[in-house]
């Protein structure tokens, strides 16, 4: 899940530190980024500055810990409810799953071009080198989206794709990219990607979206954005397909009002976006627009691990606001592109660990100051200064070890037994002794022997669940496709 699709620039977790390196010494990276974070700090602060903040923030974190606690439940009551409204669920286990069941999809509808709403998830599973690989055209209609894919990039930010990019650097992407005037008016150049893409939308043979929220309760995808691009998606091509995480999901409609506006506030100092987009639904036979089919994919990929750990499935309280990495004193310096990641920042410091191993990203949850801030502005209140330094003892084998990879940065203890073996192994005399004590402990086994213990933390009986739940659905999911 590193940064590496063909004809985009690679970045790579394992070379966070040159990465970070690099972006440093690049005096446009850091001013691009100091001047943006530091508005976006501003606007946080004066769109809350009415509410009672923490207030709001215990009940953001007591609706996504309810759901949570019932995910297992929720999601298929979400899939049962979305059903009844018209729309088929699909279960994928894995990024790799999710990609073959959409390019399926696709190809049923013979589809030669997709437009693209804004989607994190499908950029984690790299959804548009997939279908492109197939044959199928895939183009971001988010103008952030569309700037990073224009400019063989990924994005920076999870709100924000491009916000690496200044303004006359876009004027020039615009211009190499798509012929028009070299500009600085950013109307003007915002105008012209418009009226590019609205070509696109009209053309479109599928439209993909990502999820925000999925009400169990009502079956409904709720999906937030700005600029009109995601209503367009989702209603002009003839098939619309949402893509989600499996913890998006909340029970009832109510519960969208505080995430919403703890999530609009959070991410860019709006009370409200433009759109708040409710999907319920394809066209009815008395309606004159909308799809003909509308379904949703639910993605594992690495999330039901999560919620085996009591500590560790917090990371799956996030609603994607963004708020930690634009007060982060790491992030706001170095940038997205230098965790190499999906998710950048002090989120992806403790999702990535997960969906990567510790193996490939042991140098993201040191990538922090822990100064505490991406915890106080947390709107869903994720203690992400514990869980980063958590990750840190599983990265060097002291923790519960439940994190794949963990243990791939050697302890101290271990250090100290190989350099002891090193010792002994030039010292015959000793070596006969050290011989002859283990002879006599030869009953015991690797387990127990400390630093080279293989034991893992069991799993709560009561989580097994959602395991099983996505294991048969899966199974479903796989028998519809073969039939």
């Amino acid at each position: 899940m590193s940064l590496e699709t063909p004809g985009v620039q690679t970045f790579r977790p394992q070379a966070f530190h040159r990465q970070a390196h690099d972006a440093l010494g690049n005096p446009q990276i850091r001013a691009n980024f100091r001047g943006a974070m530091d508005g976006l700090m501003g606007k946080r602060r004066e769109a809350f500055a009415d509410w009672e903040l923490e207030r709001l923030r215990e009940l953001g974190a007591s609706v996504r810990l309810r759901a949570l606690a019932q995910l297992p439940t929720l999601l298929e009551r979400l899939e049962a409810n979305c059903q009844a409204n018209g729309i088929r669920v699909h279960w994928a286990e894995d990024g790799e799953a999710a990609c073959r069941l959409i390019r399926e999809l696709c190809e049923a509808r013979g589809a030669k071009a997709v437009i693209k709403g804004k989607s994190m998830v499908t950029e984690e599973m790299h959804l548009n080198a997939h279908l492109e690989a197939a044959g199928i055209e895939a183009l971001e209609s988010d103008l952030g989206e569309y700037l990073v894919q224009l400019n063989d990039q990924t994005p920076s930010h999870i709100i924000m794709p491009a916000i690496h990019l200044n303004t006359d650097e876009i004027a020039d992407v615009m211009h190499d990219k798509t012929g028009i005037p070299r500009t600085r008016d950013v109307d003007a150049m915002t105008a012209a990607a418009r009226a590019q893409l609205r070509e696109r939308f009209m053309a479109a043979d599928v439209g993909i979206t990502g999820v925000n929220f999925a009400v169990a309760e009502t079956g409904t995808l709720c999906l937030v954005e700005n600029e009109g691009n995601g209503r367009m998606t989702t209603t002009v091509p003839p098939v619309h397909i949402a893509v989600t995480g499996i913890e998006k999901v909340v029970e009832q409609l109510r519960d969208v009002a505080p995430l919403y506006a703890l999530l609009t506030r959070s991410a860019t100092g709006q009370h409200a976006t433009t759109y708040l987009n409710m999907i319920s639904g394809p066209r009815k036979s008395d309606e004159q627009d909308g799809p003909e089919e509308v379904h949703l994919v639910l993605v594992d990929n690495g999330r039901s691990a999560i919620y085996q750990d009591d500590e560790l499935l917090d990371t799956l309280r996030c609603i994607r606001c963004g708020a930690c990495m634009n007060h982060c004193p790491v992030y706001t310096r170095v940038g997205g592109h230098s965790y190499g990641t999906t998710y950048p920042g002090p989120i992806g410091s403790i999702l990535m660990p997960h969906l990567m191993g510790l193996e490939a990203t042991k140098d993201l949850p040191t990538a922090s100051s822990l100064c505490g801030a991406c915890g106080e502005v947390c709107p869903v209140k994720i203690p992400i200064p514990d869980l980063l330094t958590r990750l840190r003892r599983e990265a060097v084998g002291e923790g519960r070890g439940n994190v794949p990879g963990a243990g791939s940065k050697r302890t101290r203890t271990e250090a100290a037994a190989w350099k002891a073996w090193q010792w002994l192994a030039t010292h015959p005399a000793a070596w006969r002794g050290a011989a002859g004590v283990a002879g006599r402990l030869g009953s015991l086994t690797p387990s127990r022997l400390g630093p080279w213990s293989d034991h893992r933390v069991a799993p709560k009986p009561a989580r097994h669940s959602l395991h099983a739940l996505i294991k048969r659905h899966r199974s479903t999911t796989d028998e519809e496709g073969q039939s």
